[in-house]
């Protein structure tokens, strides 16, 4: 009988996980650990009561790991008051236990088209520890002020505080409704305060996005096609795409991350950063822009690289999200660093700002509970929970497993794609370079998006060529698929 589609999928995410040195099941040492967790962390007696704000949550329609609530409101002197709460896993997951020492080898959660291999069990990460909606919970609350004309950020702040999920909701129907395409969600309409609250929120990261950009800040749009499995049968790639409400979010949590870097750096502790130094290519870099009759400047500029994008994106916004993927393959990629108290930051080329770590997603990424623990100790006055040196090792490890995590995701996603291909070995594609390297030169094509490996005709040709290729064949279980150019 032949398997399914879904099936074979997991198996072969199963297999991926153990070759890239990750843990697909958890121990019995975890599994007894979480059985006796009786349930949500109970707050301390001097923690905030913020509950009755209009908290709420806006992420994927699907998503059960929820990390983040957002509030806003109106401040003195033309500014708004942001406010960021973040699950505090930590107060569950203590440094050191079963769980912990699972979620410390993984380092992150792993999303395949079949299967979610989650860093904490889905006891804690759906439930426990989720911000879930119309449930009360201990979070890390960040809280920011903010310019209302110019999106400078002028106050930040930390603290613990006890939260409540007004309402769960999803990216692209608050999308639409901000956007004035569809009515007002009804959970936004059921809770006292919370349209009011989203378009601050929504007119305040548009100030906020603009100064980002103004300093240099690269407009990229590359969201991975998910595949999308129906009755056990993959039967497309969806491409999600950007929206106001994904910005809002995204443009929150790069405030936050930053707060949280210079609240660290503040109080003397060492901390994880998450930096992207400049780019690796920026020769190949300004041959693309050459090829579209652009040019840059001779050294690394990410406020001319913006200007370059900005521009792109107006003229060719049909294949703006290839030309974002080529200038992000050129790029490098992102990595963990330790900073100790006085250095000088490395900096997020990409984001254009100098103080960047991850704390937003503890529930997915162990970097981020590193962050919390060393907030929570910072505010009691104790001294860091991790030492430089412990730090530099888990810094080292996140950057490892995390580029093992995208190897695991992306071998799926290319069985994922096998599959789809699999009755069109000979058909011929329109696609672009993705790699190029001794190793091997890579192409995505246009429709389905599909990257594969250009096992012929390879010579000459560099990251963001176009080319035309034919497919030569697939290999399911590898994950392979064989261009040939045309």
């Amino acid at each position: 009988m032949k398997r399914r589609d879904a099936d074979l999928l997991v198996e072969l995410a199963n297999d991926a996980m153990r070759d890239k040195g990750l843990i697909p099941e958890f121990e019995p040492e975890v599994k007894q650990q979480v059985a006796g967790i009786r349930g949500p962390a109970k707050p301390d007696e001097d923690v905030r009561d913020m509950r009755a704000l209009p908290w709420c949550s806006i992420d994927n329609d699907d998503s059960r790991d929820l990390d983040q609530l957002t509030w806003a409101e109106e401040a003195p002197d033309n500014q708004t008051r942001i406010y960021i709460a973040v699950a505090d896993v930590d107060a569950l997951v203590k440094k050191d236990t079963p769980v912990d020492q699972h979620a410390r080898h993984n380092t992150t959660s792993v999303y395949t088209a079949a299967k979610v291999f989650s860093m904490l069990p889905e006891e804690l990460s759906t439930d426990y520890t989720s911000l879930n909606e119309d449930e009360d919970r201990v979070a890390v609350v960040i809280e920011m002020l903010v310019g209302n004309d110019d999106g400078v950020i002028s106050q930040g702040d930390v603290y613990v505080a006890h939260v409540h999920n007004h309402a769960k909701l999803a990216y692209d129907r608050v999308a639409a409704w901000l956007d004035g395409e569809e009515d007002e969600p009804e959970r936004v309409g059921a809770v006292r305060g919370l349209a009011s609250t989203l378009r601050l929120q929504d007119r305040i990261a548009d100030k906020m996005r603009d100064l980002r950009h103004e300093q240099g800040a690269l407009d990229l749009e590359t969201i991975e096609a998910r595949p999308v499995i129906r009755d056990g049968k993959v039967v497309e790639l969806r491409q999600a795409r950007r929206n106001n409400a994904r910005l809002l979010i995204e443009d929150f949590m790069i405030a936050a991350n930053g707060t949280v870097a210079r609240f660290l750096a503040k109080n003397k502790f060492p901390s994880i950063r998450r930096v992207v130094r400049s780019p690796e290519r920026w020769d190949r870099i300004e041959r693309i822009a050459e090829e579209v009759g652009e040019r840059l400047p001779p050294e690394p500029d990410a406020r001319a690289l913006e200007e370059f994008l900005r521009r792109r994106r107006k003229a060719d916004p049909m294949r703006f999200p290839d030309l974002s993927l080529t200038i992000v393959k050129a790029m490098g990629a992102g990595e963990y660093v330790v900073e100790e108290p006085g250095d000088t930051p490395a900096g997020h080329f990409g984001l254009a700002v100098k103080d960047y770590t991850h704390s937003t997603a503890p529930n997915r990424r162990y970097p981020d509970l590193i962050a919390h623990r060393l907030l929570k100790a910072a505010l009691r006055g104790e001294q860091p929970p991790y030492s430089v040196d412990e730090l530099a090792q888990l810094a080292e490890h996140c950057t490892s497993q995390e580029d093992a995590a995208n190897k695991v995701e992306r071998q799926v996603r290319k069985a994922a794609g096998a599959l789809m291909l699999a009755d069109r070995v000979g058909d011929h594609f329109e696609g672009v370079v993705t790699g190029a390297a001794d190793k091997g030169t890579w192409v995505r094509i246009f429709n389905p998006p599909i990257e594969g490996k250009l096992v012929r005709g390879r010579e000459g040709l560099d990251i963001g060529d176009r080319v035309k290729v034919k497919l030569l064949g697939v290999d399911v279980d590898r994950g392979f698929i064989d261009f040939g150019r045309r």
